[in-house]
């Protein structure tokens, strides 16, 4: 057992970061570890933090890597944001808890996830503690690539670089560990495009299959307009209610906690100050429910994506293996009423819903410009870029 058994198909990134961990004379003090969706940013990134503590280089098993797996350890920070962009005031924090001397192990690890999502004022309160930590402080963040980065923050980071893992990994992994029949775990690899998380919920979770189907099923309707706005409406509302959903589990807990933090009855008169605090709590839930939202539909849309991917792909005759192979005929359907080049255009539109959304677009909105590209796609091509703003990164 190690903390790095679940970085599958990330063996040279892995071999260097081992490597590091095993030298703390050589240590580097900040690391941007970068690979698309499904990597395995996350995984990595704590595996690493857990492997600096331990003294064995990530054994998995002794107290050190458990706390961190537990995200128990005095000494790892957890950064990052559920909420679009990382807020200054939690970057000044963290500079702050990196400058502490460590409490139990042996440094003071500081994560920060999805490092894309800070502004490049955010980003220049960081640089300090970047160049010069102190001698026992590691930065590691994560980001879909490096040009995600504010370029400031990755020219002092030493970088590692992961890449999608491949299906027959995620296969054995769901198999080994998730205890999923062979081709099941297969056919989940495949569709979640060896997203490792994605793939285990499709393997384990019917009705995560089920909201996949109503995915596909905006393809179907697309010789509508009238129909394919309707199914674009409906993936609206499927991903703002699993968004309120996620959010609200989280939210209840939280909300109690800060209560009982302010020593304040739950039913009972509050104090101005915990009023406004929770004020401030409730509009922080919102912003979180709001990018849950967004990357749900984003990944929504990297199903549509591989779909359409498959239509091209047997409209040409490539000999590849169908991501959507559980969709066969509809994919052969679709494939058979359509051409190459109108194919092409609906995935330019799903891309450019994509980065709709990213710009901050209405999702409603950015979903029915989507649905009538489907339907019309030639009329596709009249209509006007996305927001001239980078994308940002899926979740890990």
């Amino acid at each position: 057992m190690s903390v790095w058994d679940e970085a599958v198909g990330q063996d040279q990134a892995v071999a260097q970061l081992v490597d590091a961990a095993a030298r703390p004379e050589a240590m580097t003090h900040a690391w941007l570890i970068t690979g698309p969706p499904g990597s395995g940013r996350s995984v990595v990134a704590r595996a690493f933090a857990a492997a600096l503590q331990c003294s064995a280089g990530g054994c998995g098993t002794c107290d050190q890597c458990r706390a961190v797996e537990h995200r128990s350890h005095p000494d790892v920070l957890d950064g990052g944001t559920q909420k679009l962009v990382i807020g200054i005031d939690d970057v000044r924090e963290w500079v702050t808890l990196a400058a502490r001397t460590p409490a139990m192990g042996r440094w003071r690890v500081i994560v920060v996830e999805d490092a894309d999502r800070m502004l490049e004022r955010t980003g220049n309160v960081l640089l300090k503690s970047l160049e010069e930590p102190p001698p026992h402080t590691v930065w590691i963040l994560t980001a879909p690539s490096p040009f995600d980065v504010l370029v400031t923050v990755r020219s002092r980071c030493r970088h590692v670089a992961l890449r999608i893992p491949p299906v027959e990994a995620v296969t054995k992994l769901l198999v080994e560990r998730d205890g999923v029949e062979p081709e099941a775990a297969h056919l989940a690899a495949l569709e979640a495009q060896c997203h490792i998380g994605v793939a285990r919920l499709l393997a384990k979770d019917p009705e995560a299959q089920a909201r996949r189907r109503s995915v596909l099923a905006i393809p179907r309707a697309a010789s509508s307009v009238a129909q394919a706005v309707i199914a674009a409406g409906e993936l609206d509302v499927v991903a703002r209610e699993q968004a309120d959903a996620v959010v609200k589990v989280r939210e209840d807990r939280e909300r109690a906690e800060l209560v009982e933090q302010l020593g304040e009855a739950p039913r009972g008169r509050m104090s101005t100050f915990a009023r406004q605090r929770l004020k401030e709590y409730d509009e922080e839930s919102g912003k979180r429910a709001k990018r849950t939202q967004v990357d749900t539909l984003d990944l929504a849309l990297v199903d549509l994506l591989a779909f359409y991917r498959d239509v091209l792909a047997v409209q040409l005759g490539a000999s590849v293996e169908l991501i959507n192979a559980r969709h066969t005929d509809w994919v052969v359907d679709c494939a058979r009423s359509s051409s190459p080049p109108v194919t092409l255009l609906r995935l330019e539109a799903v891309e450019r819903a994509r980065e709709h959304l990213a710009g901050n677009v209405a999702p409603a909105l950015a979903l029915e410009a989507m649905a009538v590209a489907l339907a019309l796609p030639q009329l596709s091509q009249t209509v006007p870029s996305s927001p001239n703003q980078p994308r940002q990164g899926a979740a890990t």
